[in-house]
Formats: structure tokens, C-alpha cells, sequence
């Protein structure tokens, strides 16, 4: 019998499901593309259709406004994070397992993860000076934290305080969160000195460094 907590293996999709997923892909680098050239306030639903490729009635079947249409794109970094911690085994040193998968999934391995990190740092840009796009990003992040603390719960298991559980998952992301913002606010390199995972190690060993998470064997540390 598997000893992975339930929820660590994702189902297989559906052929129907990859091509929705590729198709909101699509849609979310056409928004990002044009959000870096013209602005937010320069681009409208209609002409992220014509980027993408599909008509504006398919554009409005998967986001509900132009912000909307970039959140795959935000969202990319937490999933992989997530996929990576629930491949992890109970009973792990979390904050090891945290921090190394962090680590994993904001290290840009190959052209597309660094074209992924530099869509991050250009609509995080953007973000600032547009609420809608702030509020999809925050959204995400929030949307990430919940499901990261179901990935946090399984790892723990059945005895960890539910409430150490959920510290725990508020920290790590807003601790990631953090780590892009910063990030995207300047110009260092995506790996390296200043690069989104120097940054997450740093921002996760201050912010979680008194959370009394489970240790190996079931203790609990800083008790």
C-alpha cells in the first residue's frame, strides 16, 4: 500500500482537458504579450483574441476579463512548486522539503522556464500600476495557499495541529510571493545572486523559521 498522503499523485486529464489547458495557455501568453507591449489600459479582450488565435466568444468561455486571462501564466510557478512538495514522502523535514522544491520549480531549467520567470517579473510590473492585475495575482497566490495546505497536511499527517498546518502554508506562499515581487521589482538574473530562488530560500528561512513544523519521526521542532 502506497504511503503517499491522498491527493499526492494528480489524475491523468482527459484529452479534452489538455487541449482546454493548452488553449487557456495560449490565451494567457497572447494577454502577457500584449500587456508588456501596450499596458493593460492598451489592450482589450478582443485584441487578445486575435493574438491567440481563437474568436472572442472562446476568449470570454475560459476568463472573465483581460486580467483574468494571465492567471495560468502566474499560476504556473505554484503548481510546479505543489506537484514537486506532493511527490514528497510523510513524515519528510518539511521546511528541507519546501525550500528544495521551491527551489526546483523557480530555477529557470531551459528557455521555457526562464521565458515563464520573465512573463512573471513583466506582468508583475504591470500589476503595480493596474488593480485588476493586482487583485488576479493575489488572487492566485490566495487560490495557491489553499491548496498547498491540503499538499502541507498530507505530508504532516494525521496528528499535526490543523492550525500549524495552515500557518504553515499561509507562510510558505506568502514567503514565494514575496520573493517574486521583490524580484521583478529590479533587474538581477533568474539564476544566482538576487534571482527568484535565492530569494525564496531567504524569504522562507525568515518567515518560517519559528513555525513549529513536524521534524522527521513525527517531533515537533521549536517546541
Amino acid at each position: 500500500m502506497s504511503t503517499k498522503p491522498a491527493g499526492a499523485t494528480p489524475p491523468t486529464r482527459t484529452l479534452t482537458e489538455r487541449r482546454k489547458a493548452a488553449t487557456q495557455l495560449d490565451i494567457a501568453r497572447a494577454a502577457a504579450e500584449l500587456f508588456t507591449e501596450r499596458g493593460p489600459d492598451g489592450t482589450t479582450a478582443e485584441d487578445i483574441a486575435l493574438r491567440a488565435g481563437v474568436a472572442l466568444r472562446t476568449f470570454y468561455r475560459y476568463f472573465r476579463s483581460k486580467q483574468d486571462a494571465v492567471a495560468p501564466l502566474l499560476a504556473g510557478g505554484a503548481d510546479r512548486w505543489r506537484a514537486l512538495l506532493a511527490a514528497a514522502e510523510p513524515g519528510v523535514d518539511l521546511p528541507g522539503a519546501l525550500e528544495s522544491a521551491a527551489v526546483a520549480s523557480l530555477t529557470a531549467e531551459g528557455d521555457e522556464a526562464a521565458e515563464g520567470l520573465r512573463w512573471t517579473r513583466g506582468l508583475l510590473r504591470a500589476a503595480a500600476e493596474d488593480p485588476a492585475l493586482r487583485a488576479v495575482w493575489y488572487r492566485v497566490n490566495q487560490e495557491s495557499e489553499e491548496r498547498l495546505r491540503e499538499v502541507v497536511a498530507g505530508l504532516a499527517g494525521p496528528d499535526a495541529d490543523p492550525l500549524e498546518v495552515r500557518l504553515t502554508a499561509a507562510a510558505a506562499t506568502g514567503a514565494i510571493r514575496i520573493a517574486l515581487e521583490t524580484w521583478a521589482e529590479g533587474d538581477a538574473p533568474t539564476r544566482g545572486e538576487g534571482s527568484p530562488a535565492a530569494l525564496a530560500v531567504r524569504c522562507l528561512r525568515e518567515l518560517m523559521g519559528g513555525l513549529p513544523l513536524p521534524a522527521p519521526g513525527g517531533e515537533l521542532r521549536n517546541r
